[in-house]
């Protein structure tokens, strides 16, 4: 079940709206978003790289740039351990790009997704060690490794981490006791101590942070490096970060850079997956060229997706471009299968009526264990947990919702786990198998959630009467754009809207169109991209038929661009 909310935040909409140029109807969305203020609503509209705050300003900043900048400059070999994601790729492409264009001895490891696990560990250590490699830094990891960064020190080198984690903590009578790796610098935003005004930078937006103080210190000009925002935008919207603050600056300005990339790969990966570059948005890097590029980490290796954003030649680009592409339609397919498998286990047993879902897929490939845990929360609006059997004990990911801080939920049974880490809506972990039962129990004991926690809410911006749905009002709302996490589409809906007509298309007949007509008369193309038959099933019981039928929906605005002639239309989201 759902319970749709009209949101009713007030404000002077006519005073904004005469001040930014824009209507009071946008002024109201703006004000739905907590976007408050001159400042705020200037930064939202307007925001650009000038507004960006000093990466000086992070705690260890100066003494990491210090140690990079003398390392630089006696030629010692520095090595980049990134993550296997979006985040860590496109963090350590940052990172050895940036430090190549300052004369740096630097080289590349991302640990293997399967052989190695997340994060630092001790044979990724003795590669570097093997190397003769002098200063490791991470990127993406490296905030929870305390004891892997304390081998390399005392294999004496010099360790700097770059993250956005949360650091781990232990929970104490007079409160939390924060526990720091030790590492010769560690730069994340997360630290307790650390003054950086904006905490939701993902790890490359950190990385490009160091790189531009590290060519300010060194005398260098930091637009120099500016390219590397587009990088950024990547990471930023492939690890799910929110879209506000410095994170939505970042990801405007890099949609600008990548619709005129010069890198090859990028290109050739937005020409494979064909994406019309005009029209290309955050939707298209959450999930078309993300995908692609995160399937290298998850099927094979992550290196393979670097390669992509290093290759020298378009040939070569294009190759990896097919071979990324590939592995993702793979993917797509096996999370499939999981997914059904996973549905199938909730609705047989007796985890259908437990708040938190801990599911046991023991054959599904270890790397899609997030993507489904995302699937089956979306069902079902619960936190959930998707384990798979791995070579030592159980590993897997959860993904939670928004009334459930996963992270400090499993901080309370932390003694089950070998290792574990996260953020609220997401987390990683691998334990002894025999502690499945115990962990699943563990947290449906532990848990507050209520059944309204448990009920998903429907925000509605506004109810929107179709007469005022104009080509004026849609371009308008592009300027809310770019649309993300904390920064979603605006929702809008009608009430007693009436279905005249109605036909399913597409080859797998999964498209839904209808025309529509509102209170006010007004007559509508509409379209529905979910559960046609449940779509179907729900308005001939309840009204014995479909066309004819009158409804409330919530829905998006659009313009439907065919054989030169421009129709307005809506999306149906919702329905009642």
């Amino acid at each position: 079940m759902e319970k749709w909310v009209l949101l009713r935040k007030g404000a002077d909409f006519k005073k904004i709206a005469k001040e930014f140029h824009i209507s009071p109807r946008l002024a109201s969305l703006i004000r739905n978003r907590d976007v408050i203020g001159e400042k705020a609503i200037q930064d939202y509209l307007y925001g650009t790289i000038a507004d960006l705050h000093d990466g000086m300003l992070m705690k260890d900043m100066d003494r990491a740039v210090e140690i990079l900048q003398e390392k630089i400059q006696d030629g010692e070999k520095i090595r980049i351990i990134g993550d296997y994601d979006i985040d860590g790729v496109n963090a350590t492409y940052i990172l050895s790009e940036g430090f190549a264009g300052l004369g740096a001895v630097v080289d590349t490891d991302i640990p293997d997704r399967i052989k190695d696990g997340y994060g630092l560990n001790r044979d990724l250590i003795d590669r570097a060690l093997e190397a003769e490699v002098d200063t490791i830094v991470t990127c993406d990891n490296g905030i929870a490794a305390a004891e892997e960064i304390a081998y390399a020190k005392s294999m004496g080198m010099t360790v700097i981490v770059t993250d956005h984690h949360e650091v781990p903590f232990t929970e104490t009578e007079s409160g939390r006791i924060y526990h720091l790796p030790p590492a010769d610098a560690v730069v994340d935003p997360k630290r307790e101590t650390c003054l950086y005004p904006f905490k939701g930078l993902c790890g490359a937006a950190v990385a490009y942070k160091m790189i531009e103080v590290l060519y300010d210190v060194m005398g260098q000009d930091a637009d120099d490096v500016d390219y590397l925002m587009e990088n950024v935008a990547i990471a930023t919207v492939g690890d799910v970060m929110d879209l506000i603050g410095e994170n939505r600056i970042f990801v405007k300005q890099g949609l600008d850079m990548l619709k005129r990339t010069k890198n090859n790969g990028l290109k050739a990966l937005i020409e494979c997956t064909g994406i019309d570059v005009s029209h290309l948005s955050a939707y298209h890097i959450g999930f078309v060229l993300g995908p692609c590029i995160n399937a290298g980490g998850r099927l094979d290796t992550a290196k393979r997706a670097l390669a992509l954003l290093q290759a020298g030649s378009k040939k070569e680009a294009d190759l990896l471009a097919t071979e990324l592409k590939a592995l993702n339609d793979s993917r797509k397919e096996m999370t499939e299968a999981a997914v059904k498998e996973a549905i199938e286990q909730v609705e047989t047993t007796e985890l259908k009526g437990q708040k938190v879902l801990v599911i046991f897929l023991p054959h599904c490939h270890e790397s899609l264990a997030g993507i489904v845990a995302g699937r089956i929360r979306e069902r079902y609006y619960k936190p959930v947990f998707v384990l798979t059997e791995a070579e030592n004990g159980i590993k897997g990911s959860g993904r939670s919702i928004e009334a459930y801080h996963m992270y400090e939920e499993m901080n309370k049974c932390k003694e089950l786990f070998t290792h574990f880490g996260g953020h609220k809506l997401a987390a990683g972990l691998s334990m002894p198998r025999e502690n499945l039962e115990m962990f699943r129990e563990r947290l449906n004991q532990l848990t507050t959630l209520s059944e309204e926690d448990l009920t998903e809410k429907v925000s509605i911006d506004m109810q929107l009467p179709f007469g005022a749905v104009t080509e004026h009002f849609i371009h308008e709302l592009s300027l809310l754009e770019p649309f993300g996490k904390a920064n979603g589409k605006p929702v809008f809906a009608e009430r007693r809207v009436q279905i005249l007509q109605m036909q399913i298309l597409g080859r797998n007949r999964n498209v839904l169109k209808l025309k529509i007509q509102g209170p006010d008369q007004m007559v509508m193309e509409a379209m529905y991209f979910g559960n046609i038959e449940q779509f179907q099933e729900y308005l001939q019981k309840k009204y014995g038929r479909v066309e004819g039928a009158v409804m409330d929906i919530t829905y998006y605005p659009g313009i439907n661009e065919y054989g030169g002639r421009k129709t307005l239309q809506i999306i149906i989201q919702n329905y009642r």
